[in-house]
């Protein structure tokens, strides 16, 4: 089951890739300003950074615990930041701070 963290690893990671080549072919060609465009290249950048710690957690002691905390940190720090910088609505930005302390519980649960 441990193994399941790691393919969902890989399909984040497919993911992120597929949003980086979005980010540097249409959102550069887009009317969008730079701090959408920042944002944008922000959360894909911590978007792949994390699908690869990912793929690292079948080898830790407790892979439930860190591919949890991963995955809803994911969510909550980088899907708001996504959805600003594409659509430029900054209603979900409030949700960042704790996907960001989910992401940091991650890699220190990787640790235990």
């Amino acid at each position: 089951m441990a193994a399941a963290w790691g393919r969902l690893g890989a399909l984040s990671g497919a993911a992120a890739m597929a949003g980086a080549a979005y980010g540097a072919h249409g959102m550069r060609r887009s009317d969008r300003d730079e701090y959408q465009k920042e944002l944008y290249d922000t959360a894909n950048r911590f978007h792949l950074l994390h699908s690869l710690a990912l793929l690292a957690t079948p080898h830790c002691r407790r892979p439930h615990l860190a591919g949890s905390l991963l995955v809803a940190g994911l969510g909550l720090f980088c899907g708001p930041f996504y959805f600003h910088g594409l659509t430029g609505d900054p209603k979900f930005n409030r949700a960042a701070p704790l996907g960001g302390t989910l992401l940091i519980l991650g890699w220190a649960a990787m640790a235990l």
